[in-house]
């Protein structure tokens, strides 16, 4: 048995008054007492000053196949599985350095997270290729498929491998020329396959969606949760009147996609993309304060790994874009805490300070539930119990 002490604490939900003492045992919390608490004898006890003590991150959206280079995505399909799993471990070293200790990754190529991600790193849901139209958004990662029955079929593909979640690829992407990231790119009925056969074989799915229309379409054949859902149109983009509160009812969770690093420069189709809608950073931050507002579950995932603006390792920047724009800050913790497990299908094991889930802790210098910019001050992680950062 071992403890970790700090005089303040956020487990993951809310503000813990009176700090706490973790006692883990076997890779798993045994025991969440007040800092105060006495450990039991012989027990060695962690406590750095200054630190605050809350639940491992989990980041909502990530390609550990991406190298987070220049041609990130468009290269997969000429590396070798070799070089692609030397690639998917030090992304996932990238994320435990930064406190991350659960991630969900949304598209690889060859199954390579899906079937050989390390097992001693952060704890993987992943989707295995996502579902794209033929030439649609990220097709070189390999899940294009066209018709209802196709679709089914790849369904059951991914549940036999052992996928955690269906991606699907409803519009297209700023990432991949030659897509409309203001259109569908599969009909209703196919959007409604994919969720009814994932659903029935125990699946939830998240749906890739700029376009409105797409947002639209998916919402209606009830998926679990949205990525960017920028609700873009031929003049504009978010979320119209009445849509949010749609959004909230039917308990989709939306991941904004957030985060970018400290003087990153976007591609330049992507750039001037941002420059004729304004879908800058602050602006889509706004836009996700106004849905967390209106009632909807939102997450953070960064899409990290898909250009040198998206490494790895950087949610706690997407945690400070949403508490920047309005959203409280236990709130916008709890979306890359609490919220993000329980959305990854991880929320009984990982996620919150609580007896019997896995010991995925993290101390951070200073107090991220009233400066949010404290997440990215690691001190110490810990991984099921164990210290790959140590103090």
């Amino acid at each position: 048995m071992r403890g970790y002490r700090a005089d303040r604490a956020f487990d993951g939900e809310r503000v813990l008054r009176d700090g706490a003492l973790v006692l883990v045992e076997d890779g798993r919390i045994v025991a969440v007492q007040p800092a105060s608490a006495a450990a039991p004898d012989g027990v060695p006890v962690t406590a750095l000053p200054g630190t605050t003590l809350l639940p491992g991150l989990v980041d909502t959206h990530v390609h550990l196949c991406g190298d987070s280079g220049p041609r990130a995505l468009d290269r997969l399909p000429e590396l070798s599985p070799a070089e692609v799993d030397a690639t998917v471990a030090d992304s996932l070293r990238q994320h435990l350095a930064a406190g991350v200790t659960a991630v969900r990754d949304l598209g690889d190529v060859g199954w390579a997270v899906v079937e050989r991600a390390p097992e001693d790193g952060p704890t993987v849901v992943a989707s295995g290729p996502p579902l794209t139209s033929h030439g649609g958004h990220c097709a070189g990662m390999g899940g294009q498929v066209r018709g209802t029955g196709p679709l089914r079929d790849a369904v059951r593909e991914r549940a036999a491998r052992g996928a955690g979640v269906v991606k699907l690829m409803a519009s297209g992407g700023a990432m991949t020329p030659g897509t409309d990231m203001a259109a569908c790119q599969f009909t209703a009925a196919e959007v409604r396959a994919v969720v009814d056969e994932a659903h029935r074989l125990g699946l939830p799915v998240t749906a890739h969606a700029h376009a409105l229309p797409a947002v639209r379409q998916v919402l209606a054949a009830g998926v679990d949760g949205i990525e960017h859902c920028t609700c873009l149109t031929a003049t504009g983009w978010g979320a119209p009147p009445g849509l949010a509160g749609q959004l909230a009812r039917a308990g989709v969770v939306v991941g904004p996609t957030l985060g970018l690093a400290e003087g990153a420069v976007p591609p330049p189709r992507v750039q001037a993309l941002i420059d004729r809608l304004g879908l800058t950073e602050e602006a889509r931050a706004a836009e996700a304060a106004r849905l967390h507002a209106a009632g909807v579950r939102l997450v953070s995932g960064v899409d990290s790994g898909i250009a040198p603006g998206k490494p790895h390792g950087i949610v706690a920047r997407a945690v400070a874009s949403l508490a920047a724009a309005g959203v409280p800050a236990a709130d916008a913790l709890a979306t890359a805490t609490a919220g993000a497990a329980r959305a990854c299908g991880l929320g009984h094991r990982t996620g919150r300070l609580a007896p019997g889930l896995d010991a995925d802790l993290l101390l951070v210098d200073g107090d991220p539930t009233r400066d949010v910019a404290a997440l990215a001050r690691v001190r110490l992680v810990v991984s099921r119990g164990r210290e790959p950062v140590p103090a």
